[in-house]
């Protein structure tokens, strides 16, 4: 609920995109070498060896992310066939972010190349999820 202001009634402190992975582990070595995430919290692991959540900080934004557990209805794109949503990565320099990204496995999708609003342009991470890159 919200008041004809638009500030939220019921005590809203923050949205935190998640995301899944067929191997989160993997993922989020990438997304701390590649695109200079950092891990932020206990990384909680499963009797069964699969990450429950872990949380990832990217500058002063946040995510969390886990492998997939089809048996609560949690899957990647990869077993989804594509992502439903994207992330935008703003960085100091695109074109090294980009390069890095492209060399550790992921897919260029659109290449980057200069706009109105920076440079930018768009991956294909190697789990699977969309990412713009703009610097």
């Amino acid at each position: 609920m919200t008041t004809t202001t638009g500030q939220s009634t019921v005590g809203i402190r923050g949205v935190m995109p998640y995301l899944t992975a067929r191997n989160a582990a993997q993922a989020i070595e990438f997304y701390a070498r590649d695109f200079g995430a950092v891990e932020a919290g206990e990384r909680y692991v499963g009797d069964d060896g699969r990450v429950g959540q872990a949380e990832l900080e990217f500058g002063a934004a946040r995510i969390a992310i886990s492998d997939e557990h089809p048996e609560i209805d949690v899957r990647g794109p990869q077993s989804l066939g594509g992502a439903s949503s994207a992330l935008i990565l703003a960085v100091a320099d695109a074109d090294s972010v980009f390069a890095r990204a492209v060399a550790a496995g992921a897919t260029v999708v659109r290449p980057l190349k200069d706009e109105p609003y920076g440079r930018t342009g768009k991956l294909r991470d190697p789990y699977g999820h969309i990412w713009f890159i703009n610097g």
